[in-house]
C-alpha cells in the first residue's frame, strides 16, 4: 500500500509563509521524481513544482517562481514545498505525487499530471486576510 501524506497547509495572511511536507509510507523516494501539484475551486489541477530523482533539477511553474522552493530529503522520505510571500492567488488544495523514474531520466522531472501514479490526498491552503 503505497501512500503519500501531505501536510502543513493551513490559514495564513498575504506575505506569509507556510512549509509543506510530503512524506512517503511503504516506499522509499530515492527513485521517483515528486511534484506538487495545486487545485482551486472550479479549475483545472496546475502543476506548481516537481523536483527530479536525482534532486539535480527542479521546475517552477511561473507564478510561484522566486517565492516557492522544492527540496527532498530521501533520508527522511519527504519532499516539502517552502511557500514564501503568499498571495490570495495561492489559495488551493496542495497534493504532491510521485512518479518511478527510470536512470535515463532521473534527472529530469515534469509537471504533467499524467505523468504521476501515486498522489496524496490533498492539503488546505488558504490566503487570505
Amino acid at each position: 500500500q503505497l501512500q503519500l501524506v501531505e501536510s502543513g497547509g493551513g490559514l495564513v495572511q498575504p506575505g506569509g509563509s507556510l512549509r509543506l511536507s510530503c512524506a512517503a509510507s511503504g516506499f522509499t523516494l530515492d527513485r521517483y521524481a515528486i511534484g506538487w501539484f495545486r487545485q482551486a475551486p472550479g479549475k483545472e489541477r496546475e502543476g506548481v513544482s516537481c523536483i527530479s530523482r536525482s534532486g539535480g533539477s527542479t521546475n517552477y511553474a511561473d507564478s510561484v517562481k522566486g517565492r516557492f522552493t522544492i527540496s527532498r530529503d530521501n533520508a527522511k522520505n519527504t519532499v516539502y514545498l517552502q511557500m514564501n510571500s503568499l498571495k490570495p492567488e495561492d489559495t488551493a488544495v496542495y497534493y504532491c505525487a510521485a512518479v518511478y523514474t527510470i536512470a535515463v531520466i532521473q534527472t529530469m522531472c515534469g509537471m504533467t499530471a499524467s505523468f504521476y501514479g501515486s498522489w496524496g490526498q490533498g492539503t488546505q491552503v488558504t490566503v487570505s486576510s
